[in-house]
């Protein structure tokens, strides 16, 4: 042993201490590869779970002084948030003195030709401040100015980075880039930088300004509205006096204003709200993982420590202090969490590329996600964390003895290792308990999702081809309403006669597409009653006797028979229901049960002018089934469907949908074809409707995903950690073992003395596991459907589970220890 020398460079002695601590892990290498593997995968799982929550949750939003910039909404009589209107949003920018900026945007999805090739993106409407609120300017080019930001202006616009390199092909030579969209062909003046896409992913920016106010309306909510705080001002302040201005609206317009408060919230929680428990939950998993797998390699630790029990006695009996002995083992700890961190971050890079593949579309700010400098940060953290507490741990536990004790060979070990035997059982405790919780985590939410599916949708998705179509917007004129019919028209006969097409139907929105006009206000009106103005409409509004609410959906006659949503009560659309015919409506059983319990709806005449402007009636002729239209997890909401060839307003998206035994590609080919000859300029996305309901489960099944990996890793570990304490458990007591059967003791006694003690471990770990259960499933409650957050099925078969793995993990030490040999072990040393 080489003598420590006093006054040698502190880097001198870390680097020669890590030398030795290198040359002790090597003589152990199978401990080594073990503790490396271990903690390599604690540490990358909880880094690339990190990755996600910082880049989702944590990392700042790249504008400058972003908790500046907040989102507002309306609060209505309910206590709901909703959008702003206009009159209202006015009324508040020029009212408020807390801000330096407050604008409204509203995005919609548009046709786009002029690029490389038509497609169909999000377009928004943005008023003079929001550039300026959002601390953004654009990369190349110039943004709206004065001039572009009046009413009637020459048409201009703004590009996302993303589509400039796209479909622009990159070019800086502005005067010669044009776009069509809405009627209009726009002037490409400038290029936002790369990754903006406020709000809702948009690709372009139109100053709202052009437009004529579209609503005066105090009860027409179709704005988002951001803004910024002004130096020195809270947020709190500025909620204060956005209150007081609500509150002054309201006594001002009583029942022509639906605000009575306002709320704001910083942009950043605004943007990752909905996702904020599920990504904390999944910490807070991963977490539990990183400590299953610690309490692994602390076990180990303890029992290298006690093998080199003797060794540490005669350097201390040859003047080793304590504290160079604790020195020692810290030393020996950085170099595991070392290199288990450096194999950690690695697979770490890898994990963080398939957890984003992995995550679904809706996850926001997946952009941000990266194994970037504060995540490292983060993992070096950690294992210097890590080396800290299992090197502490570790030389506190060896060097705690009494140096002749030690150096009388034999003597603890004859003795059992009681006390290293209680400390292992004790980690392993911990590790079970920490397993269960994970466990029942992931019972929970498969138990969910497997209730999530016996749900009946209401419709069939199999043999199903989706085709999503994006037409150029409708005008006013008659004759732009009257191509488009034609051209769906034209599509569906073509369609139909492509040999193993069943049948071909569509509509504007397609079930779980989360793309539903939701919840809109219809009238229940007689011929007589009929409005010829829309501010005559939105006075009805206010009569609760003659008004309801559903979801609105353009269809084709054959929609409902591709889907396979029954025909309950009349009839369906037919041919002869066209523009100049009486308008007709079908209507789901959840409207007529809701709206008409105890009448037939059939006859009935309803109005729905605010979805499309229309103000004609609609008489309704038939009843079908209810099919859930925004998630599995909502009851089916009312809704009502109307003719495309009667309301083409709102087809300029159309998602049409081919029954069909043959396989999807054989369709899809011969369906291209047929659009781009009808008309080139419509951009055409193929998928399956299985590939839809799939998709509105995406959420759900990633966290699922990820928390059966953890769970079913903790169980490995700690399958691992009770085997190895039982094994460590037999060898430190062969001597003890063979002196019961020398005098008398059968091979079952030692199976029911060595099985005992793992099952007492393993009850007093689920005892403690039962009750962090408890408190893990009630933060679990919103990601939970139909499944008691404390289910007694889940968590009886997770102990089943947890209790069988832990006995077979005992069985084979008990049953090596049952085969001892009474001489053998008499000799034992």
């Amino acid at each position: 042993m080489v003598r420590e020398r006093r006054g040698l460079p502190i880097l001198e002695i870390v680097l020669r201490d890590l030398r030795f601590g290198a040359r002790m892990l090597a003589k152990s290498a199978g401990f080594t590869l073990i503790a490396v593997f271990t903690l390599a995968l604690g540490i990358g799982a909880t880094t690339a779970i990190f990755s996600v929550v910082y880049g989702v949750l944590l990392r700042p939003l790249p504008y400058p002084k972003p908790d500046q910039i907040f989102q507002l909404w309306e609060v209505n009589a309910k206590g709901n948030r909703v959008n702003f209107t206009e009159p209202n949003f006015s009324d508040m920018r020029s009212t408020s003195r807390s801000l330096e900026g407050l604008a409204e945007c509203d995005a919609g999805p548009f046709t786009i030709t002029g690029g490389s090739e038509p497609t169909r993106t999000l377009a928004a409407e943005v008023s003079r401040d929001f550039f300026k609120v959002m601390g953004v300017s654009p990369l190349f080019g110039r943004g709206f100015n004065a001039e572009d930001q009046r009413e009637g202006a020459a048409p201009v616009l703004l590009v996302s980075h993303s589509y400039w390199q796209q479909y622009l092909g990159g070019s800086k030579d502005f005067s010669k880039l044009k776009l069509a969209a809405d009627h209009k062909v726009f002037s490409v003046v400038g290029v936002m930088p790369q990754g903006f896409r406020l709000p809702d992913n948009a690709d372009f920016w139109v100053p709202r300004e052009i437009y004529p106010p579209n609503n005066e309306s105090r009860t027409a909510h179709n704005w988002h509205v951001f803004g910024r705080v002004r130096d020195g001002v809270t947020l709190a302040q500025a909620r204060a006096e956005f209150t007081t201005i609500a509150h002054r609206l309201k006594q001002q317009y009583g029942q022509d204003i639906d605000m009575t408060d306002a709320a704001a919230e910083r942009l950043q929680d605004a943007m990752t709200g909905q996702v904020r428990s599920a990504l904390v939950l999944l910490l807070g998993a991963v977490s539990f993982l990183l400590l299953v797998a610690c309490a692994n390699v602390a076990n180990l630790l303890l029992a290298q420590a006690a093998r080199r029990e003797r060794e540490l006695a005669i350097r201390a009996a040859l003047g080793a202090d304590r504290r160079r002995l604790v020195w020692q083992f810290l030393m020996e700890a950085a170099l595991l969490c070392g290199m288990g961190g450096m194999i950690g971050v690695f697979a770490a890079h890898w994990g963080v590329d398939a957890l984003v593949g992995l995550a679904p579309k809706e996850l926001p700010r997946l952009d941000s996600v990266s194994l970037n400098l504060p995540v490292l940060l983060f993992a070096l953290g950690l294992c210097i964390l890590l080396a800290a507490g299992l090197g502490i741990l570790t030389a506190v536990r060896a060097t705690s003895g009494d140096v002749r004790e030690a150096l009388a060979e034999g003597v603890k070990q004859q003795a059992g290792g009681l006390r290293e035997q209680r400390i292992g059982r004790t980690i392993v405790a911990g590790q079970l308990a920490i397993t269960l919780v994970l466990l029942v985590g992931a019972g929970l939410l498969g138990r969910s999702l497997m209730r999530v599916l016996s749900v009946d949708p209401g419709f069939r998705t199999e043999h199903v081809v989706t085709m999503d179509l994006s037409f150029a917007s409708l005008g006013d004129k008659d004759a732009e309403k009257t191509l488009q019919v034609k051209k769906l028209n034209d599509l569906f006969a073509r369609l139909r006669a492509i040999p193993g097409v069943e049948a071909v139907g569509g509509a504007n929105a397609l079930p779980l597409a989360s793309d539903f006009m939701a919840n809109g206000t219809f009238l229940v009106l007689n011929p007589g009653q009929i409005p010829t103005r829309m501010e005559d409409f939105e006075r009805l509004m206010h009569d609760p006797s003659i008004t309801g609410y559903a979801d609105y959906c353009v269809a084709s006659e054959d929609y409902f028979r591709v889907l396979a949503i029954p025909l309950l009560r009349g009839r369906l659309f037919e041919d002869r229901d066209v523009m100049d015919a009486p308008h007709v409506a079908v209507i789901n059983n959840a409207l007529a049960r809701t709206r008409w319990p105890n009448e037939d709806p059939l006859g009935k005449t309803i109005e729905f002018g605010n979805m499309d402007g229309d103000l004609r009636l609609l008489t309704i002729v038939g009843v079908v089934g209810d099919a859930r239209n925004s998630s599995l997890e909502t009851l089916p909401s009312p809704t009502v469907y109307v003719n495309y060839r009667q309301r083409p307003q709102s087809t300029d998206r159309f998602a049409v949908v081919i029954r069909t035994a043959l396989p999807p590609s054989s369709v899809v080919s011969a369906s291209r074809e047929i659009v781009r000859e009808i008309d080139p300029d419509v951009p055409a996305r193929f998928g399956t409707f299985a590939q839809v309901f799939s998709s509105s489960l995406s959420a759900r099944q990633f966290n699922l995903t990820l928390l059966v990996a953890f769970a079913a890793t903790a169980l490995l570990l700690a399958v691992a950690g009770i085997y190895g304490v039982m094994a460590y458990t037999v060898a430190r007591r062969t001597r003890e073992i063979g002196v019961r059967m020398a005098l008398g003791a059968a091979a079952s006694d030692v199976l029911r003395l060595i099985l005992g003690q793992g099952l007492w471990t393993t009850v007093i770990g689920m005892a403690i596991g039962v009750a962090g259960s408890f408190a893990l499933s009630r933060t679990m409650h919103s990601l939970l459907f139909e499944v008691s957050a404390a289910d007694p099925i889940t968590l009886v078969w997770s102990a089943l589970l947890l209790a069988t793995v832990s006995l077979l993990a005992c069985w084979i030490p008990a049953r090596r220890a049952m085969r001892v040999d009474p001489m053998v072990a008499l000799r034992y040393e």
